[in-house]
């Protein structure tokens, strides 16, 4: 890796902001991502900026300033899902690569207004999850890149949960028109899937929203009453371009449940790959017989012992210094938001709906290591 540093803004520093400069900064047990060389900080409340700013010893600015910037050369967009694409026009507009917070765009077709524009300027879109660049995820690409599950025959991908309102200090947009289970949970695991097996050829699906109303359970709005606009309860099937199929499970309903978060199929052995949205985690692998032994498989892999948010954007910066392909790239985000968005079309229309948008797996994360770190 060359010594080299990519100026980097950030636009809306809400809940997640923490995560992505705990990892970027070095804060707890990780070493960080020298590359990336944060300019400033700023939100459509200047006070957020400026709180965050402090907090990490950071510079606080205006959006306007900082899309004027010319030292800031990418910018992490972490508005919330409904003003994605709008800011990253903006971003475009002013020069600017584009990381952009899970999902790529609300719908499809803002998706790809979004590439367009970054294709017709000559600048880069990237966009989380990035989490399947993880240790364990990584690790599980390998177990199936070696041909040890034999043919691939399936799997299943499980996120039921009661919903974010226990938790989380302002989840009525989690309810709203670009929320809801799949939209914001649902890009983890199928991009996770797209890593391990490839494209998505087809989804079909059945959906149902229970409750018209939720109470928010947390601080400091415990009490109010969210109006809810989108599916809560979300099941399906996707078909992959290499034939297997996946069961798919993705809820704000459910109480509890023992399904493991995704399981891979293959006629010689299956393999438990752990939760998406984690970096890390356990994986078992169990040979085809009778016998009922999950075997442990040891991570060799990095960025598996933590909680590495920002990977992806350091991936996507080393990309841009070296002039090759970054991993959590937009083709991928939206061919990721083509199959989310296909979930609520199949449920609607009763049909099976054909994925068009192509992607490549991105490159395994070790072809581009140094001493197994992104320096």
């Amino acid at each position: 890796m060359s010594g080299k540093r990519l100026g980097i803004g950030f636009i809306g520093t809400g809940n997640i902001s923490s995560a992505y400069l705990r990892a970027i900064t070095g804060h707890e047990t990780m070493a960080g991502f020298p590359v990336l060389d944060i300019r400033g900080l700023a939100d459509m409340r200047p006070e957020a900026s400026a709180a965050r700013a402090a907090e990490f010893g950071l510079k606080s600015m205006s959006i306007d300033a900082m899309l004027a910037d010319p030292e800031i050369g990418l910018i992490v967009n972490l508005t919330i899902p409904r003003a994605h694409v709008e800011v990253g026009l903006k971003c475009l507009a002013a020069g600017k690569h584009v990381y952009s917070e899970k999902p790529l765009g609300i719908t499809y077709a803002e998706g790809r207004t979004l590439l367009d524009a970054a294709n017709k300027a000559g600048l880069r879109i990237g966009s989380a999850p990035d989490t399947f660049l993880g240790g364990s995820h990584q690790q599980a690409r390998a177990v199936v890149d070696s041909g040890a599950l034999g043919q691939l025959v399936g799997g299943t991908a499980f996120m039921q949960a009661p919903g974010h309102e226990a938790w989380h200090p302002d989840p009525a947009f989690y309810y709203d028109i670009g929320g809801g289970p799949v939209l914001d949970m649902g890009p983890y695991y199928i991009t996770d899937l797209v890593n391990l097996l490839g494209p998505v050829a087809r989804v079909s699906a059945m959906a149902s929203r229970l409750r018209l109303t939720r109470p928010v359970l947390s601080e400091p709005k415990q009490g109010q009453i969210m109006d809810v606009k989108v599916d809560t309860h979300v099941t399906g099937s996707l078909g992959f371009a290499n034939g297997a199929i996946v069961q798919l499970a993705m809820s704000f309903d459910v109480a509890g449940h023992k399904h493991v978060p995704l399981e891979l199929y293959g006629t010689e052995a299956s393999l438990i790959v752990p939760d998406p949205n984690f970096f890390g985690g356990e994986l078992e692998l169990k040979k085809r017989g009778r016998d009922e032994v999950w075997t442990p498989i040891t991570v060799t892999q990095p960025y598996a012992d933590g909680n590495y948010r920002s990977l992806g954007v350091a991936d996507m910066a080393h990309a841009i210094l070296e002039g090759r392909p970054h991993r959590a790239n937009g083709d991928l985000a939206l061919h990721v938001l083509e199959v989310m968005e296909a979930f609520e079309t199949a449920s609607r229309d009763g049909r099976t709906i054909a994925i068009k948008t192509p992607v490549e797996r991105p490159a395994p994360l070790a072809t581009s290591l140094t001493n197994g770190v992104l320096a």
